[in-house]
């Protein structure tokens, strides 16, 4: 079993983000997942920050990708390479050797992706590979006691996907997973920005303008300026902006996450359903940070709503969580657990 020692590493493997937790050290890498390469050679440009400082602004031969996109690995060469950079890089600072590593991975992505991240990780020297569901890390992250005989109901909202799943005995009972996220929201805002204003923005844009200025229920009744392109003259625009007009925007995506929590409840055992009534709902991931996102999905699925100290942080520490506690693994759904000493 883990050891629980210093030789042992934990992975969120995220569509936008990936972090690293090192046993007795915490958090120690936070990078975005994003990848440059050069078309001309296939040559690897930039990882991380660097790369996606480099969005929207390259020259034709530099192509920046996010090799994980809607909760699938989308190119498993370059997601091999972003895991083994990140890894090597974490394991030379701390001197670590033949670690044994726990990565978190999207809900319900294949074998194949499985077997992609197991190999990438040992290609940088980890020494055993456990993989764990971003659901079932995410609750242990936030410290819920998954291994018990009692329910718990997770939404995990991170950039590519959303994840809802109903968790007891240390394993997932009923889940689904939905491209309604981050990465979606971002695109309501360009693409209501474009379809009623005719004014192109960046994707990076749209984001930092939803965390600024979105609000998933109570918005002001205020204005905010985005700039962008006017796509009638192709000059620089700056556009007075309804904060509510946005809030309806986000209301209208967020409207499947809705129905697939309500369908998760519904498909859930009596007496789980039960547990969840009364402790209500755990939201997690990145996209938790939305300001009232909890006080919208209370209001729309009548189940109280928490959001842990540092949502975004909640699946690391999960993976975290696992490698100090040895007697967990036997109640928690691992996949690879039985390369384990």
């Amino acid at each position: 079993m883990v050891t629980g020692g210093v030789n042992t590493v934990g992975i969120d493997l995220g569509s936008a983000n990936t972090l690293i937790y090192v046993h007795n050290k915490g958090i120690v890498l936070r990078e975005p997942s994003v990848v440059s390469i050069d078309t001309n050679n296939g040559s690897l440009v930039a990882i991380g920050t660097e790369a996606k400082a480099m969005v929207g602004k390259t020259p034709g031969n530099i192509r920046v990708i996010r090799p994980l996109r809607n909760g699938v690995i989308a190119d498993f060469d370059i997601t091999r390479t972003m895991i083994k950079h990140f890894l090597r890089s974490v394991l030379n600072k701390f001197s670590i050797r033949s670690p044994w590593v726990i990565i978190s991975i999207p809900y319900g992505i294949t074998d194949i992706e499985k077997r992609a991240v197991i190999e990438a990780a040992q290609q940088s020297g980890a020494k055993k590979t456990l993989l764990i569901e971003e659901p079932l890390a995410a609750a242990i992250g936030a410290g819920l006691s998954v291994e018990e005989p009692s329910g718990h109901m997770i939404v995990n909202i991170g950039a590519g996907t959303s994840e809802i799943a109903v968790i007891s005995l240390g394993g997932i009972v009923t889940a689904v997973s939905l491209k309604v996220a981050g990465d979606a929201l971002d695109m309501a805002i360009y693409n209501h920005l474009k379809k009623i204003y005719r004014i192109e923005i960046g994707l990076i844009t749209a984001e930092n303008f939803k965390i600024k200025y979105a609000d998933a229920f109570n918005a002001p009744d205020d204005i905010a300026y985005i700039r962008g392109i006017n796509m009638k003259t192709g000059l620089p625009i700056a556009k007075e902006i309804s904060i509510v007009e946005i809030n309806k925007v986000i209301q209208d995506t967020l409207k499947d996450l809705i129905l697939a929590i309500r369908q998760v409840f519904e498909s859930t055992p009596p007496q789980l359903a039960s547990d969840i009534i009364e402790k209500g709902i755990v939201l997690t991931g990145g996209s938790a940070n939305l300001k009232s996102l909890d006080q919208y999905i209370a209001s729309k699925v009548e189940l109280s709503v928490t959001v842990p100290p540092d949502p975004e942080d909640c699946v690391v520490l999960g993976t975290g969580q696992i490698t100090k506690n040895t007697k967990a693994l036997t109640r928690i759904s691992l996949m690879g657990h039985q390369n384990f000493p």
